[in-house]
């Protein structure tokens, strides 16, 4: 190649350059605008299921009230309240005596 052929391929670089810098910027501008999307659709994810988490914790303790077990144990499952009699208090030290004890009675 002479110096004439390459100043008559100047131009036509020059313009493929700009052309190629150009359609570039526009690829790196799409996939910025996708991946903003992508996130902003993962944040609204993670907000429903953040917000689901606390409805239910809501729920379990409604579920697990006292109150409520109590009532479902007494009318449903057909359970008495406790009474003073039925509660039986240990030490430790009695639960060892009590535990060799009744082995011994067994034996």
């Amino acid at each position: 190649m002479n110096s004439s052929e390459i100043r008559q391929l100047k131009p036509f670089l020059s313009m493929l350059f700009i052309t190629t810098t150009l359609l570039g910027l526009v690829f790196v501008k799409m996939e910025e605008r996708r991946l903003s999307y992508a996130v902003l659709k993962l944040t609204q994810e993670h907000k429903k299921a953040t917000e689901s988490q606390k409805q239910k914790e809501i729920l379990l303790a409604k579920m697990t009230r006292p109150q409520l077990l109590e009532n479902v144990a007494t009318h449903k499952l057909t359970l008495k309240r406790v009474t003073a009699s039925q509660i039986i208090h240990l030490t430790s030290a009695e639960t060892v005596k009590a535990s060799t004890s009744t082995a011994r009675n067994s034996n």
